[in-house]
């Protein structure tokens, strides 16, 4: 019973963490603008989750525990181009592209 509970709940989290900010993207990728994202706090989120990642991997935590933060840093990253493509800034999205894999 705990098991399965234990197995249910794991899945969950990382299946409302995929569809996270689908919602977000799809209102962007509709409206074709990037008004209303706030880019720093963007950046500042997932500046947080990478964090958090480094940390989980480096004490070698099961990946199970903090798979859905890679999936967040994913879709944060596919927002973070739509802004800099609406913004039409797609230049400077290289720098953030180059420096956050190596924080991985």
């Amino acid at each position: 019973m705990e098991a399965g509970l234990l197995w249910f709940c794991n899945w969950s989290t990382l299946g409302v963490c995929a569809a996270l900010k689908l919602p977000q993207i799809y209102a962007q990728l509709a409206a074709r603008s990037a008004r209303g994202i706030s880019l720093p706090s963007l950046l500042l989120e997932l500046a947080g989750f990478l964090v958090f990642l480094r940390y989980q991997h480096y004490y070698g935590n099961p990946l199970l525990t903090y798979l859905e933060y890679p999936i967040l840093i994913a879709q944060d990253i596919v927002l973070l181009l739509f802004v800099f493509h609406f913004n039409g800034n797609v230049k400077q999205a290289l720098p953030y592209m180059a420096v956050y894999p190596s924080c991985i």
